[in-house]
């Protein structure tokens, strides 16, 4: 049996190259550290009108100079400069077609060590600030959909040593991403969650950058190696992709096989 084609035959060759994110509207929160800025380069080398949001004005500046992307200095831990943001984006774009949310934390410490202090803001850090860009992004994006990423850990679902605080927050992320990404999907909003093992950023040069623990570190990973922030962004701007339009409710573990494969012996 033989079958025949819906249609003329067309060269690929000959069809213009058209850049999937080309003017769409995404917000990076936390873009000025290793895996936001990663995201925001590639966003912006796809045609993707890119808004950065960060507390540090001074990187936020240098950054948004090299990519000639508009910037905003804001506390993600503050729900009201959140919405004062998307609200600001919406009004001058018409529309807000994406978001990532990588603001974090890291406090490595036993339950027993762990102040009230240290506790609050690392809840602050990494919980509340997802909560906040959720709440303001899916509101704005309800009228004709998006994509909205959030930045788990590792830590959420393997039980790490000296990772309580972090765990915890990090595991109610990937709750409200689920929960979001049912509350939403009615309005093709779709929300998913990066699940990293230990990436070397900023954030992290403490301890990629310190031999033994960057060693124990290593061998923790099944692929051997820490990752490297490129590899993170490249799972969130594939999550944010408007081609990935049946991907919802996912946290993607970006780890070196640390969340679900045993390491070598």
């Amino acid at each position: 049996m033989g079958f025949e084609l819906a249609g003329p035959v067309v060269d690929a060759g000959n069809l213009p190259v058209m850049n999937e994110f080309q003017d769409k509207v995404i917000i990076v929160v936390g873009g000025t550290g290793g895996i936001g800025s990663a995201v925001a380069r590639h966003l912006k080398s796809e045609g993707a009108v890119v808004v950065l949001a960060a507390r540090n004005e001074e990187r936020l500046r240098q950054l948004g100079e090299e990519l000639g992307a508009e910037t905003h200095v804001v506390d993600a831990t503050q729900g009201s400069e959140v919405e004062a943001l998307v609200t600001g984006v919406v009004q001058r774009h018409g529309r807000l077609d994406g978001a990532v949310n990588c603001v974090g934390s890291i406090l490595l410490k036993p339950a027993h060590l762990t102040t009230d202090v240290e506790w609050t803001t690392t809840v602050a850090q990494n919980l509340n600030t997802a909560f906040h860009v959720t709440r303001a992004a899916c509101r704005a994006m309800m009228p004709s959909g998006g994509s909205l990423v959030l930045c788990s850990s590792v830590a959420a679902t393997r039980g790490l040593v000296n990772h309580e605080a972090i765990a915890a927050a990090k595991a109610g992320v990937e709750g409200l991403a689920l929960a979001a990404a049912a509350s939403y999907a009615r309005s093709r909003i779709r929300v998913n969650c990066v699940a990293p093992g230990l990436t070397r950023t900023p954030l992290t040069r403490q301890l990629t950058e310190n031999e033994a623990v960057a060693k124990a570190s290593a061998s923790m990973h099944p692929l051997g190696r820490v990752g490297e922030s490129g590899e993170i962004a490249s799972a969130i701007v594939w999550l944010l992709s408007p081609k990935q339009s049946w991907v919802t409710g996912q946290v993607i573990g970006v780890d070196g096989g640390l969340g679900r494969v045993q390491a070598r012996g």
